[in-house]
């Protein structure tokens, strides 16, 4: 599998969006809530280590340091494998990280699938702090792996009515192997996950600083 970036944006498609006529403004941090999804230890060392991972948490500490500023609701998610593996948040490795940690009052909400909206109490929790489902509400989402629960979380945020814009910067992801073999480096699959995150289901901006 090859990927051409050479390709000059004049000659790219339309996205889904801009053909339904969905807003392409990114959410302000003082309108909306801010997700920060599986900002885990898990992914700073060892098999899940990703590419960026360390730049990307730095990245998500500023947000959140932003977000408290602006007084913007923060829910904290975290993925719960299970004991004794990479995602066991009873242990060290699948603890949130220290720079990301959540303040007191600050919820976190423990999920076992890539969309964090499946089978949690995210939308109730987000209800709560005043962004109910289908109110068109603006949310923040940032965090690990960006083509895996950062895109899906995206994803269940649109279909649920939210206003869905996801910092680039703060998300990282690692190589695979793409179906017919070939490496894919991380930064391949980290522009097709964001590319496929603005082609419907939200906004994406480059850094924390583009957040008004």
């Amino acid at each position: 599998m090859s990927v051409n970036t050479n390709t000059d944006a004049s000659t790219a498609s339309a996205t889904l969006r801009e053909v339904s006529g969905l807003d392409g403004r990114p959410a302000r941090l003082a309108d909306s809530a801010l997700v920060m999804i599986d900002f885990q230890n898990t992914y700073r060392t060892g098999v899940m280590a990703l590419e960026g991972a360390e730049e990307a948490l730095a990245a998500g500490a500023r947000l959140l340091e932003r977000a408290r500023a602006a007084g913007a609701p923060v829910v904290h998610v975290i993925n719960d494998g299970g004991e004794g593996g990479p995602y066991d948040i009873r242990a060290r490795i699948g603890a949130i990280s220290d720079e990301v940690a959540p303040a007191e009052g600050e919820p976190v909400v423990v999920k076992q699938a890539p969309n964090a909206f499946h089978a949690t109490g995210l939308e109730e929790v987000l209800t709560g702090l005043g962004f109910a489902a289908g109110s068109g509400r603006d949310l923040v989402l940032a965090g690990f792996m960006t083509h895996m629960c950062v895109t899906f979380t995206a994803e269940g945020a649109f279909y649920r009515g939210y206003r869905p814009t996801v910092v680039a910067g703060a998300t990282a992801t690692r190589s695979l192997a793409a179906p017919d073999g070939t490496a894919l480096p991380a930064a391949a699959l980290q522009a097709a996950a964001l590319t496929t995150i603005t082609d419907l289901f939200g906004v994406v901006v480059p850094e924390v600083e583009d957040i008004l």
